[in-house]
């Protein structure tokens, strides 16, 4: 089918109310480079490009809805933040972003090491080939069986999140004639400027071990006494989409009281002290990220300046950006299935996909940036809600926008920045299948997530 430009379709113009939104200054057909993979431009005929391939390209060959993922930008940002934070320091990919096997690969020949919260996520890292010492392994809720197969494949740390974990760990280890390696992670009582689903590190939540009323404390003092266990340090993650650096300064001063605490009680200077990740990314051109390097001098001067106080010596700090890394390097492509203008209110777009393969709309509220991609157009703006195909109010994918007034069935649109917590979330609503992740480096393209088929639904369905 040809994806060339279309004739003029359905206009609608912003008619709600004077000051509600106004038609937006910049130029549609611009790609705001805050939000966009670093390769991402138009062409000549103004046909979005990545990795040098058009999309009218990938979409002949791969169909829509797909994931597309800059290769060449993910590998730029991975090694961005091993250079911030150097040798003294620890970079783990937080694998719940996003993974597979061939970004495993990525992580391992860039110098970075894996954070994994299930069996499932273990399994693929190590399938494909990283380390078991550079996988660190999370969860509050652990089974048995995965904490067996981590210790047993040597993980270099595994973060305990309650009582009965420190227990079943260090169980686990002592049947294998083994000493884990663990962190506690504990929650500082930090309201991290995030939406409450993704806030971390106040106490009413279900990860880690509260610091108030002494339970933390509790915590590494029954864990030092168990010969199965290897206590190497504290864990603190205080949220996600975070841009205010405050936060963390206030969580490694409770961190660091905590570890002055154990060295007066237990003679004890912990060595490790992880601040987790949720370092926030644009979404939009109003959000405004801290680079990489910006981010390490921040943290290690506030670890370093808390350590001093408490005359510590400064552990060796461990981070986990995941969203930071690959949420910028991928778009989703659809094509437009209907144009719906609604007078008095807004036009709306329905795409092939929906909340099957992006649930954060629904779930977070999240925004997003849209751009119409098979062409350019100097139409008149029209605000937009992009919906998808499914059987909800809330499946929204992008809840206000503009794209061109001239917009229409068959026209390509890419939203930005969704190479985390997309694909990882998604699901078969509806019987949808699931999108395929296409790799784009220096001209060439690959699958590296095949696209669902039927078959793989109907071979579930044992009935």
């Amino acid at each position: 089918m040809s994806r060339s430009a279309h004739p003029a379709g359905p206009r609608h113009a912003d008619v709600l109310p004077e000051g509600h939104y106004t038609a937006p200054a910049e130029d549609l057909n611009a790609l705001d480079p805050k939000v966009w993979a670093h390769t991402v431009g138009r062409d000549a005929d103004g046909v979005v490009t990545v990795g040098g391939i058009a999309v009218t390209q990938l979409a002949e060959e791969y169909g829509t809805p797909a994931y597309v993922l800059d290769e060449a930008d993910f590998r730029d940002r991975a090694r961005a933040w091993r250079t911030a934070f150097g040798a003294d320091a620890d970079v783990f990919y937080a694998g719940k972003a996003f993974l597979s096997r061939a970004v495993v690969r990525w992580l391992h020949e860039e110098g970075l090491n894996l954070d994994v919260c299930s069996g499932g996520e273990l399994a693929t890292a190590l399938s494909a080939g990283m380390p078991a010492e550079r996988i660190a392994f999370h969860g509050n809720n652990k089974s048995p069986e995965e904490i067996e197969r981590a210790v047993r494949a040597g993980v270099g740390r595994i973060v305990l999140d309650s009582f009965q974990e420190i227990v079943r760990v260090a169980h686990v280890a002592q049947t294998l004639g083994k000493r884990q390696r663990v962190q506690i992670r504990i929650t500082v009582g930090v309201e991290a400027h995030t939406h409450e689903f993704i806030a971390t590190a106040h106490e009413d939540q279900k990860f880690g071990i509260p610091l108030a009323g002494g339970q933390a404390a509790e915590a590494v003092r029954r864990a030092l006494q168990l010969d199965g266990l290897e206590v190497i340090g504290i864990h603190s993650h205080i949220g996600s989409q975070i841009f205010d650096m405050s936060g963390f300064e206030v969580a490694a001063h409770r961190v660091v009281g905590l570890l002055k605490d154990i060295r007066d009680e237990h003679g004890v200077e912990l060595p490790e002290i992880d601040l987790g990740g949720g370092l926030g990314i644009a979404y939009t051109s109003d959000d405004d990220p801290r680079e990489p390097h910006e981010i390490a001098k921040a943290l290690t001067e506030i670890v370093t300046r808390e350590c001093e106080a408490a005359r510590l010596a400064t552990p060796r700090i461990s981070v986990e950006p995941g969203r930071a890394i690959v949420g910028p390097t991928a778009f989703t492509l659809y094509e437009v299935g209907t144009v719906k203008p609604l007078d008095g209110l807004r036009t709306y777009v329905s795409v092939d996909g929906g909340m099957s393969d992006n649930i954060r709309t629904a779930l977070y509220d999240a925004e997003y940036s849209v751009a119409l991609a098979s062409r350019t157009s100097d139409a008149e703006p029209m605000l937009v809600r992009v919906v998808g195909k499914h059987c909800e109010s809330g499946d929204i994918v992008v809840k206000d926008a503009f794209l061109p007034g001239d917009l229409a069935p068959g026209d390509l649109i890419a939203v930005p920045a969704t190479g985390a917590y997309c694909r990882s979330m998604a699901s078969n609503y509806n019987h949808v299948l699931r999108p395929p992740v296409v790799a784009v480096r220096d001209g060439e393209a690959r699958v590296i997530v095949r696209r669902e088929t039927e078959e793989d639904l109907l071979r579930l369905d044992v009935g």
